[in-house]
């Protein structure tokens, strides 16, 4: 599917996600209850698997999350849910919602873990902030479900599609040998390859994570598809 062919959506404004994480913050504070796992735990934990075997842990390595949400990827990363932790305070979470923000913040509290920085920045229009010693760049950028929420943005007020502007930001942040990896259940890993390869972002296909099939009408697809990408070194 082309970005140009999906209809708005309240999934892509920020009205909803704040609202959505007011409520989530507000049951965390209440109850413990540390919201929801986008995706579900099996896909977050894929994609840890992932990472353990392409950018394994290092003293200086530099992992940015865009669209952290309630920061369950990256708290599996530094407790070492796959083969190995990840240095905790080399770990960054952005959300342009300050109420995602605040459940990351305070889950991380609970765990620990309070040398994960979670940071309020949009993506599309702000550089995230760096982590100590960190020179201009990632050595991996993670995405689960975040592009899949821009491409339900309004046109802005040059009529133009916001996640259109994304695949050059990832480009530009990411190190020469970096990785980018995206789990979407809105597009394929073909059309995550179309508009990620392409001349202007230097991009290159790197591999792919196998989610279980399902099979519906005669046809046979995943709920949801992962692809990674590398930048030239």
């Amino acid at each position: 599917m082309d970005t140009s062919e999906l209809e708005p959506s309240k999934l892509g404004t920020k009205e909803h996600w704040d609202n959505v994480y007011e409520e989530e913050l507000e049951n965390f504070s209440e109850h413990g209850d540390e919201g929801e796992i986008w995706f579900g735990k099996k896909a977050m934990n894929e994609m840890v698997k992932w990472v353990n075997q392409h950018t394994p842990p290092r003293p200086d390595v530099s992992i940015l999350e865009v669209g952290s949400g309630n920061g369950a990827l990256l708290f599996a990363l530094a407790e070492g849910r796959g083969e190995a932790c990840y240095p905790a305070h080399r770990l960054l979470g952005i959300d342009y919602s300050e109420g995602a923000v605040q459940l990351a913040q305070s889950v991380a509290h609970s765990r620990n873990l309070t040398a994960i920085t979670f940071s309020v920045c949009d993506f599309l229009h702000e550089d995230p902030p760096l982590l100590a010693d960190q020179i201009g760049a990632w050595d991996l950028i993670l995405d689960k479900g975040t592009y899949d929420a821009i491409a339900l943005m309004e046109k802005d007020e040059d009529g133009k599609i916001p996640v259109e502007g994304y695949p050059m930001r990832v480009a530009k942040l990411l190190n020469p040998g970096g990785h980018f990896l995206i789990t979407s259940c809105n597009f394929t890993e073909f059309e995550l390859q179309s508009k990620f390869i392409t001349e202007e972002t230097g991009l290159q296909y790197h591999s792919r994570i196998e989610h279980p099939t399902i099979s519906f009408g005669g046809s046979i697809g995943s709920a949801c598809s992962s692809a990674a990408f590398t930048k030239s070194a």
